[in-house]
């Protein structure tokens, strides 16, 4: 399964402090296309229907138990079959230390062998997720992404509405920058979307009539994120160009990028309103949300209520 997105296979070495048995001679430009791995058992009774060459192979203690049960001849031809699909690295785990007959073929075949102390399920979770990081879908949308009370936050609007001025405002307020200008959102499994900075730009900032900040230098690097999750879409509009808006928060509008569908509120835009303020309340208002709790239907149950009781009257909000 060779996806659009690749990583190199130095980089998962560099990522997970992978030791080094034998580096083939292309190492440095073998591309790992696949972020699924494999556990060659099948393949070691000489099964290969499905195999994916493409995958990184991965052994542990289960795998390198079963080869000592095989005569030295059986071993050498199992573990030959499987290095002449060229696949991209094979890494033991578990503290395993690779014997001769895996050496033997890295060398003949041009494949790297790699170890790692860390045990087998462990490293396979930290190798997945760093694959599917690389590997995800994406795409570049215009916005900020600030992480205010730990919810990501992607605002959006024209330009010159003000996103970088209310998210320089964030950040003097304790929250934490991830992007300005340009968002690379990337889709980590079905539900899950999440945003970064290219690198050219990360942690930038443009503010009219100043120019180019570097944020971290400036305040720190506590107010500065690599990346963080998408929760919340935040789109700015000028009040005279949103006549009509929700003024309970019934309405649960929405937005979807790569397929992820995330929640998103519409935020009018005027002279003396704070909206630092509002985009911290927002954010503590989706966390509860999230938990559960919608202050507007809590509202309509106590109207729905209050029109049941005749001794509580009806006020409502003007």
């Amino acid at each position: 399964m060779k996806l659009k997105y690749s990583v190199k296979l130095s980089t998962v070495v560099d990522s997970h402090g992978l030791n080094v048995l034998y580096k083939s001679t292309d190492y440095d430009s073998v591309e790992v296309w696949n972020y699924n791995i494999s556990r060659p058992a099948l393949q070691f009774v000489n099964f290969y229907d499905g195999f994916d060459a493409d995958r990184l192979q991965i052994v542990g203690r289960a795998e390198t138990a079963y080869l000592k049960t095989l005569s030295q001849e059986e071993r050498k031809k199992v573990i030959d079959n499987l290095f002449s699909h060229k696949i991209p690295a094979l890494i033991a785990c578990y503290r395993v230390e690779p014997d001769e007959l895996f050496v033997d073929a890295a060398r003949r075949y041009d494949v790297t062998l790699l170890t790692t102390d860390l045990e087998t399920s462990e490293f396979i979770a930290q190798v997945i997720g760093t694959l599917r990081t690389y590997m995800a879908d994406r795409q570049t949308e215009h916005g900020v992404l600030v992480q205010v009370h730990g919810e990501g936050l992607l605002i959006q609007g024209v330009s010159g509405i003000g996103k970088s001025e209310v998210a320089l405002e964030l950040v003097k307020r304790g929250h934490r920058l991830v992007a300005d200008d340009a968002v690379e959102l990337r889709r980590m499994g079905r539900t899950r979307l999440i945003g970064t900075a290219p690198k050219m730009i990360r942690y930038l900032m443009e503010l009219r009539g100043l120019g180019i900040i570097d944020v971290r230098r400036i305040y720190g690097v506590g107010s500065v994120l690599p990346v963080c999750d998408v929760d919340l879409v935040v789109k700015f509009v000028r009040w005279e160009d949103c006549a009509d808006f929700d003024r309970l928060g019934l309405t649960e509008e929405t937005v979807s990028y790569l397929g992820v569908t995330i929640p998103q509120v519409t935020i009018p835009v005027a002279p003396a309103r704070n909206l630092a303020i509002i985009l911290e309340v927002a954010a503590m208002n989706h966390r509860e949300k999230k938990l559960g709790y919608n202050a507007a239907k809590e509202l309509m149950k106590r109207h729905d209520a209050g029109i049941d009781d005749s001794e509580e009257g009806w006020g409502g909000f003007v």
